[in-house]
């Protein structure tokens, strides 16, 4: 059987009720009656040195007579619901406030023992035999010129002190019990604040353990278990959408390389069966040939995002000319401005501009912005490209005036696999993994890319770089 935290709760709750009322049924009725009987036997005893002090020596020297010192007994052991005694050392009863002054009749308390109560001021017994019952009972010397003439004996009913003993244990019990059900709050707390979303919480892993990264759930606590709900689904949702961007990507790749197989192959089954006559093969394999190479492009961005990673890229640093790099790269795309009649303006800091970086890869990072710039950008446009140094960076932007991104698409388009519609309707052979390896590629010389656009407007890619040394330019 599977123990659940709720059930665990339930029974450390019922656990804590069966332990308090063991424990009040076991050691508090002990405790309540020793603390009743020591502080009734303390005021019993004071009571008692008093008798005997002043109304017992008295009546010892013959100063008091004996009916004055019954009456004034008598009023003081109703008043403490007492009975009070006068014995001899020899067991002989003087007087006895319970019985009225017999002088003829002489009672003696057999076996009487003054020192019974070792040591102490009190007993608890039947004393001697001359109760049916236990009392507490308090004896207090009476002396006179340095001998002890008798004692005065206080005994009170030992069932007094056990109803009140009574009485408060059942005021233990009625406390536990309205503590227990107070408890019932803290259940309730723990049941509607802890479980349930606990048992949310379970039942979602459970939903994502099996593949449903979709499943969604909402726990209102602002708490740590709120928040931790927030975080896994926050992570069911990267986690699936980054499931569905490799469908995406898978697709996007299977259809971008059905397309030039399929011309391939076509083409060359048409040349192989005739149906391309042989002076038109060289128009032909030509066609051939650029779709071979798209193939190349692909496979090669494919390869270069899985090798490129900010723990694993390897870095050829060295200082070199940002400004030369450039006018470098932006020359390669000369005949693509100029079927598109798109310019470059070049705004750069000073004639040479040292940076420290991987030439090759910087030199990809720029390939890849400007190439992306000239797709999106409007035919007869300009891509600006300016450098400007803060502190001891230099700020790159390759800014166009194309179509711009959309504001939903602008904190997605550095994710791998990631590809916008928009993007994929402007450039059929595009596969979306361009500003991914430039943003690995940035990323991995621990500096930063930022992109500003406007849909219809533009779009400009800022990236940092550090600045060389003087001494080691």
């Amino acid at each position: 059987m599977k123990k659940t935290l709720y059930f665990k709760f339930i029974l450390g709750y019922l656990i804590f009720g069966i332990f308090g009322f063991i424990i009040i049924s076991t050691f508090i009725p002990t405790m309540i009656q020793e603390k009743l009987v020591k502080d009734k036997a303390e005021d019993l005893y004071q009571e008692a040195v008093l008798v005997a002090e002043d109304y017992a020596t008295g009546l010892y020297t013959s100063e008091t007579s004996l009916e004055t010192v019954k009456t004034g007994l008598d009023a003081l052991a109703l008043y403490m619901d007492s009975e009070i005694r006068i014995i001899n050392p020899s067991g002989r009863l003087v007087l006895d406030t319970h019985s009225p002054i017999n002088v003829e009749a002489e009672i003696y308390i057999e076996n009487f023992d003054p020192t019974a109560t070792e040591g102490s001021y009190y007993m608890i017994n039947n004393f001697f035999g001359n109760f049916n019952t236990d009392v507490l009972t308090v004896l207090a010397p009476i002396t006179t010129d340095f001998k002890v003439k008798g004692y005065v004996a206080i005994h009170h009913d030992m069932s007094d002190i056990l109803d009140t003993c009574n009485d408060l244990l059942i005021i233990s019990y009625i406390t536990l019990i309205i503590l227990f059900i107070l408890s019932l709050i803290i259940l309730f707390f723990f049941t509607e604040f802890v479980y349930m979303p606990l048992r949310k919480i379970t039942y979602a892993t459970e939903q994502y353990a099996s593949g449903n990264m979709h499943y969604e759930f909402q726990v209102d606590n602002d708490d740590e278990i709120g928040y931790l709900a927030a975080c896994l689904n926050f992570m069911a949702s990267e986690i699936a959408r980054s499931e569905d961007d490799q469908k995406k990507f898978v697709a996007n790749v299977s259809h971008d390389f059905r397309s030039p197989l399929t011309s391939i192959r076509g083409y060359l089954e048409a040349m192989l069966d005739g149906t391309i006559p042989p002076e038109l093969y060289e128009k032909y394999l030509s066609i051939v040939l650029n779709e071979t190479e798209r193939l190349t492009k692909l496979t090669n961005s494919l390869l270069t995002l899985n090798n490129l990673n900010t723990r694993g890229i390897l870095l050829d640093k060295s200082n070199f000319d940002i400004n030369q790099v450039i006018k470098n790269t932006t020359a390669t795309f000369e005949g693509t401005c100029r079927a598109k009649s798109i310019s470059f303006e070049l705004i750069l800091t000073d004639e040479e501009m040292y940076v420290n970086a991987d030439v090759e890869k910087i030199q990809q990072v720029l390939y890849n912005l400007i190439d992306n710039a000239i797709k999106f950008s409007h035919s007869n446009s300009t891509i600006t490209i300016e450098t400007h140094e803060k502190k001891s960076k230099l700020f790159v932007s390759v800014k166009d005036n194309g179509i711009g991104i959309p504001k939903d698409d602008l904190k997605l388009i550095f994710d791998r696999f990631y590809k916008s519609d928009s993007s994929r309707g402007k450039d059929k052979k595009g596969t979306g993994l361009g500003l991914s390896i430039v943003k690995e590629i940035i990323r991995a010389h621990n500096e930063n890319i930022n992109v500003i656009s406007t849909p219809n407007e533009g779009t400009e890619f800022i990236f940092s770089l550090s600045i060389a040394e003087e001494g080691d330019q």
